[in-house]
């Protein structure tokens, strides 16, 4: 499982330096890879929120149609 998780981040970190190649070739090779890791990191981590949220909203009761609200 750990192997097939690193190879996925290293394939989404290969994807991700040749989208932002233009913008990222000004900095150190060193520096290039700690930014698309931070990417990389970043984008796994909102992936995560987002489908914790989507479960919660679809375990939410739905509002009808027919609700008014009110600005207080």
């Amino acid at each position: 499982m750990k192997t097939q998780t690193t190879s996925n981040r290293k394939k989404l970190i290969q994807k991700m330096k040749t989208v932002f190649s233009e913008k990222i070739q000004t900095l150190s090779p060193e520096f290039q890879g700690i930014l698309l890791d931070d990417l990389v990191t970043a984008f796994e981590n909102r992936l995560t929120i987002l489908e914790k949220s989507q479960i919660t909203f679809l375990c939410m009761p739905t509002i009808s149609e027919d609700v008014q609200c009110e600005t207080v």
